[in-house]
């Protein structure tokens, strides 16, 4: 596995590698979901690159960029065991050099969801995920759809810029008791780490409503802030049912849906999701 930090080292060890080329983007403190990723790459790809950057343009002010987890040594050891050829770990002068000042805006798909509260965030995250593309000119590129709205972004802005690859949208891995894997996790307290659960004990109630017959938008929007209600830990930001290509809030009868959620346990924010139909 090599390791390389400068772009121009990037490129000539990319050139290296024939064949079809895998590229799975991370921030880095990894967890059996990147690793699942990875695996996912390496199933369609000759050879996979993995990026490890905490990108400082998609956090807000108030948000965790200086305390997000990082732990570079253990991340290089997991992914050597998972047998990854390339491994970028840039430095923010690297990617955003001085003067920087040229983004990607993805249009209205930004502005719901996520975007409504986060306004910068997915400015930060279609810049950033561009330039990864221009650094390791993939194949394919696998994303998790733990962040749904992100991977729609992303498959949104191949389209429309014409990059030349495929992304592949790879499924949520979740801890035994269902909690969806997440490097913010190591935030929550024992106490709060137990009540998150009910993330995904709001969206299976939803899968079970629609598996019985439940069509109808709003019911199944409040079954899930019910059950979110009943856990006095959580504090429920935001509950959608919503277009799965579009991301525009569904009312009535409706034939499929993204379900997705941003809810806070103390300081900790966490997202979870589920496609219906």
């Amino acid at each position: 596995m090599k390791v390389v930090e400068r772009l121009e080292e990037l490129r000539t060890e990319r050139d290296r590698f024939q064949g079809v080329f895998g590229l799975v983007p991370t921030m880095g403190f990894l967890h059996e979901g990147h690793l699942s990723l990875v695996r996912r790459a390496k199933q369609s790809c000759d050879h996979v690159g993995v990026s490890i950057y905490v990108n400082p343009t998609q956090f807000s002010p108030e948000e965790d960029l200086s305390s997000y987890p990082r732990d570079l040594d253990r991340d290089l050891d997991l992914l050597q065991r998972e047998g990854v050829n390339l491994v970028w770990t840039p430095k923010d002068e690297q990617l955003y050099p001085p003067g920087f000042s040229t983004w990607i805006d993805a249009g209205e798909l930004t502005q719901k969801l996520e975007g409504a509260y986060r306004p910068t965030h997915f400015r930060g995250v279609t810049t950033i995920v561009a330039k990864l593309f221009l650094a390791f000119t993939p194949d394919i590129a696998v994303f998790g759809q733990k962040d749904a709205q992100q991977a729609v972004v992303i498959q949104r802005m191949v389209r429309d810029l014409n990059f030349p690859l495929e992304v592949v949208v790879a499924p949520i891995v979740r801890e035994a008791d269902g909690l969806a894997m997440s490097s913010r996790n190591v935030y929550l307290n024992p106490d709060e780490r137990s009540a998150a659960v009910v993330l995904n004990r709001s969206l299976k109630q939803a899968e079970e409503r629609y598996a019985g017959g439940e069509r109808d938008a709003d019911a199944l929007r409040a079954v899930v802030l019910d059950i979110l209600a009943e856990e006095p830990l959580a504090k429920t930001q935001y509950v959608s049912v919503a277009h799965p290509e579009t991301l525009d809030e569904l009312h009535g009868s409706i034939s499929s849906a993204l379900v997705s959620m941003a809810v806070y346990f103390g300081k900790t924010r966490l997202i979870d999701n589920v496609i219906l139909g």
